[in-house]
Parts: structure tokens; sequence; C-alpha cells
């Protein structure tokens, strides 16, 4: 029986998988076997500690107390959201 084969859309990562394949003379399977061993390693395995969970009342409650400590009422979520927002680490090939 046949293997089951892996579909890169991204022109990007298709590209770079060959790259490095040809580079490294793996095939683009290892390459990409051994490119989401080194993720799954650089990445905690319960990501549910490290995030904060508040519930929508008390968020609100929170957005409500913002804008009244700063004596008007537009609130600019935009700014609160990225002010939590933590970026996603790369990949290290």
């Amino acid at each position: 029986m046949a293997e089951e084969q892996l579909s890169i859309r991204s022109t990007k990562a298709r590209d770079m998988a060959h790259r490095l394949a040809k580079k490294q003379r793996r095939t683009v399977s290892q390459i990409v076997e051994l490119a989401l061993e080194q993720y799954a390693k650089s990445t905690p395995q319960d990501p549910s500690p490290q995030i904060q969970k508040e519930s929508a009342a008390a968020f609100w409650g929170r957005i409500a107390k913002m804008s009244r400590d700063d004596a008007g009422p537009d609130i600019d979520l935009e700014a609160i959201i990225d002010e939590h927002r933590k970026p996603h680490r790369p990949v290290e090939l």
C-alpha cells in the first residue's frame, strides 16, 4: 500500500522544504518531520497553564473600569488586545 503524501500548499514553505531537502540530501518528508519534531519540542505540551482565561463579565468590568479611569467614553479595544497579545515563537530549523 502506498504511503500517504503530504500536500504543501504554501509556495514559500514548499520551496524551503525542497531547498533544505536538496541541501541536506534528505527527502522532503524527512525535512518536514524534523521541522515538526523541533516545533513540538519548542512548544509546551499543555498550553492551558500559560493562558489565563477571564470570564466575559470580568473582562467587560475591567474595560468599563478602564474607561471610567480615563474619564472618557471611548475605548480602544484594539490597543487593549494588543497589550496582552503574545507572539508565537517560530520553528527553528
